[in-house]
């Protein structure tokens, strides 16, 4: 069989629940607003797919650069580079 070299590929225990976060998410995550230049951090919830950026973001911190429809766009480094990765609040906390 052939191997896939999907985006979710590699990712087993990095996006799964634990025993206490199963079942549905709070509405709260999915509302919650941020202003532009705040700082969150990307924490995926593997219980919703849309507007899920790549694993490897996973546990990064960022600064909101802009809105687009419901999602944001944050500025997250990668290395050396600055990327911009558009997320839905549902995987975003705010840094305190």
């Amino acid at each position: 069989m052939a191997k896939t070299h999907g985006t979710r590929r590699k990712s087993r225990y990095k996006l799964k629940k634990t025993v206490r976060e199963k079942g549905l998410s709070p509405i709260s995550r999915a509302i919650q607003e941020f202003e532009q230049g705040a700082m969150v951090n990307i924490d995926l919830d593997p219980g919703i797919q849309n507007g899920m950026p790549h694993p490897k973001f996973q546990g990064k911190t960022g600064k909101v650069i802009d809105q687009r429809g419901r999602a944001y766009i944050i500025a997250v480094l990668d290395g050396d580079m600055m990327k911009e990765v558009i997320v839905l609040p549902e995987h975003l906390t705010p840094q305190k």
